[in-house]
């Protein structure tokens, strides 16, 4: 493969303690044809400043600074209009890339073919100082995976549970113009991905770690279920999606375990509107039995409930 342009579109808000480390990874990637774009949504606290300051001794370098926090999807988007490259890696300003990241993803793309758009790999979870806490994938004393990570056309597994450590991936263009971008009218834009291109493209996996995830208290990911998320409201607009999308009976059983899985979360942590919303999904989606009629129980009660206030 010749030397093709990687772009790494890097969304800030508020990360002016991390976001050097962040941009540092990729200008230390083995792979040299790098391009980079920062896009700072509505940072309050120094986060312009050290951006500014690196783009002074890197000035090719691009950066867009936003006025006011956009989201990650809509301020992705924006860093997504000004894209060159062939492959698209979406870096939070607090994660690091590990040297050879993106010439591993470049080489598995290479290795299966135009056919696999998404490359992803494992990666290690650290905490705000750096320290290590855990891997993603669970392994065994001499490393090995405990449990084999799916490859292919997996859209029946991306839309039953959660897998991919999301800043492990690398997309080429052309999925990402293929979908338009992230879907701006949602509060988070991993699910939405994984459906949407689980239906068109195929998945590869290098069994290497090669990106530190940090782990931040009050991070987006950390607020998913707080009570009246707007993250579990974008999640049951995604099941829609998938709803409309499902075409085999394997599929509408990956959608139905998704959807219980978010039902609990949300009746476990007082979100009674979107645990109606499930409620209601499932119900359309289960196959006559006693489960369907707890459930149809379950949604005349949340019914009830959110019409009552």
């Amino acid at each position: 493969m010749l030397s093709p342009l990687v772009s790494v579109i890097c969304i800030s808000h508020n990360h002016g303690r991390y976001i050097e480390e962040a941009l540092m990874s990729v200008m230390n990637q083995t792979h040299d044809n790098m391009e980079i774009i920062i896009v700072d949504d509505g940072s309050s606290d120094h986060s312009p400043q050290v951006i500014r300051q690196f783009i002074s001794k890197y000035p090719y370098v691009q950066a867009i600074f936003l006025p006011e926090r956009l989201g990650n999807c809509k301020a992705f988007n924006r860093g997504l209009e000004k894209v060159q490259g062939d492959f698209i890696i979406d870096l939070a300003a607090d994660d690091v890339l590990l040297s050879n990241r993106v010439r591993e993803g470049l080489n598995c793309f290479q290795k299966h073919g135009g056919d696999y758009g998404v490359h992803f790999t494992d990666a290690t979870y650290i905490d705000a100082d750096g320290k290590v806490l855990r891997n993603h994938y669970k392994r065994d004393k001499k490393g090995r995976l405990k449990h084999p990570v799916p490859e292919g056309m997996i859209y029946e597994h991306l839309l039953a549970r959660y897998f991919i450590c999301t800043p492990t991936m690398m997309v080429r263009r052309s999925i990402y113009d293929l979908l338009g971008g992230y879907d701006a009218e949602l509060s988070y834009e991993d699910f939405d991905f994984w459906i949407r291109s689980g239906k068109t493209t195929q998945y590869c996996y290098t069994d290497k770690i090669l990106v530190k995830k940090r782990l931040l208290t009050g991070s987006l990911s950390s607020r998913q279920y707080e009570k009246g998320s707007q993250m579990l409201h974008s999640t049951y607009l995604v099941c829609l999606k998938a709803e409309k999308l499902n075409e085999t009976r394997p599929e509408k059983l990956a959608l139905v375990q998704r959807v219980q899985y978010e039902l609990r979360k949300a009746l476990l942590t007082g979100n009674y509107k979107s645990a109606h919303d499930f409620s209601s999904l499932l119900l359309r989606n289960l196959e006559f039995g006693i489960r369907r009629t707890l459930v149809f129980l379950l949604y005349r009660i949340l019914k009830a409930a959110v019409r009552n206030g």
